[in-house]
């Protein structure tokens, strides 16, 4: 059974959302208050994070960024709900580590849709591919699902990883980034191609030494993106 954690304040949204979860087989715990979220998340250790952003004590943004500061909690998905609607408030919850941003109100089975997706793609792992992916200094474990640069651990979320694992196994090709969305995300995502590049920004923090100047995930003019180690292409 599939742990859910939700923070959220209204308590009729949470009364909602604690109905239909458990009826759909998921176990949910939670929290109406910010205090004591990352604690909670550590005890529990869901398999996937439902978070308000507008709480009475605390502010969703900040423990999400706690939360991927945390190894230990690192790559669990995290869905934001929230009523900022602005591509802005998007973008920065994106940016901030959410794997994807449900505004407010919304459909109950909408949510419950956008959580398997999510939960699937946190299940993608082959043992068959029980290897290692190799790039310079930076290694990347399909077994373990774990990534590392100069032998250091690195945090990435799993859509993250996933989008990683996808380019660096396929060296020098160049993918638009609707083809990346539809391999990463899935035909069924409710994300834009916007989100693509958010993903990339974020991954070349992490992977780069100069995310300006990138000499991993390339950007190729008009066209999306491609891995290839060394090799200087043209900038969007």
């Amino acid at each position: 059974m599939k742990k859910i954690l939700l923070i959220e304040d209204d308590a009729d949204l949470y009364a909602l959302l604690k109905y239909n979860l458990e009826k759909e087989g998921f176990s949910l715990a939670g929290l109406q208050t910010g205090e004591g979220a990352l604690a909670l998340c550590r005890h529990v250790r869901p398999d996937l994070i439902l978070l308000d952003i507008m709480l009475p004590d605390s502010d969703g943004l900040d423990i999400c960024k706690g939360i991927r500061k945390d190894p230990e909690l690192a790559s669990t998905p995290v869905i934001f709900l929230t009523a900022r609607a602005s591509e802005t408030d998007r973008i920065v919850g994106l940016e901030l580590g959410a794997n994807d941003y449900v505004v407010k109100p919304f459909f109950v089975r909408e949510l419950i849709a956008r959580i398997k997706l999510q939960l699937r793609g946190a299940m993608h792992t082959q043992p068959a591919l029980a290897r290692t992916l190799t790039a310079g200094e930076l290694e990347l474990n399909l077994a373990s699902r774990q990534a590392r640069r100069n032998g250091t651990p690195l945090s990435l979320t799993a859509t993250e990883f996933r989008l990683l694992e996808f380019m660096m196994s396929r060296p020098g090709v160049v993918f638009s980034r609707e083809q990346l969305l539809d391999s990463v995300w899935g035909q069924d995502r409710a994300i834009t191609d916007r989100a693509v590049d958010v993903y990339v920004l974020r991954l070349r923090q992490k992977v780069e030494d100069d995310p300006a100047n990138p000499v991993l995930i390339h950007s190729v003019r008009g066209f999306g993106y491609t891995f290839e180690p060394r090799r200087a292409m043209a900038a969007v």
